[in-house]
């Protein structure tokens, strides 16, 4: 199983659209404190539908409670300035897919430190400064899908 980790999300209507693909691809979902919103937040609650018993979500205080926490696994972390392209990585079950928030990305420091594990989503027009989260969480997860061989198109 996958993990998709939003490391300080600050926009809740993001958050619930990651949660409703999440359960949609029976994908472990992590947040990472702090958030930029209530858990009982209603945009939040809205944007992930009626799909939140079909979430299985975990809330960390930190990111190196996470990483404590599953210390035999491969995290790749998402930024616009990543070494590989997100579709040349060959992913593994139980990989964790790490995305930062949507004001600020991930922490430089976290960044440097795992500089051979960053992944991008290319931009090709170069007036547009970013993408959505929920739609480079997406773009990321489907393609890993992809590799592992899950057709999620499947019923």
């Amino acid at each position: 199983m996958l993990h998709v980790v939003l490391v300080a999300p600050r926009i809740p209507q993001n958050t619930g659209n990651v949660a409703r693909l999440c359960a949609a691809t029976a994908t472990e979902l992590h947040l990472v404190r702090p958030l930029g919103f209530r858990l009982d937040n209603r945009a939040l609650r809205r944007a992930g539908l009626d799909y939140w018993e079909h979430v299985n979500m975990h809330v960390h205080r930190s990111f190196d409670e996470l990483t404590e926490t599953h210390p035999n696994h491969t995290f790749y972390f998402a930024t616009k300035q990543g070494a590989l392209l997100y579709s040349d990585v060959r992913y593994s079950p139980d990989d964790f897919l790490v995305f930062g928030s949507e004001t600020h990305g991930l922490p430089a420091a976290l960044l440097e430190a795992n500089s051979e594990r960053t992944i991008r989503v290319p931009i090709l027009n170069p007036a547009v400064r970013s993408l959505n989260l929920a739609t480079t969480v997406a773009i990321v997860l489907y393609e890993a899908l992809r590799q592992l061989g899950h057709d999620v198109t499947r019923r």
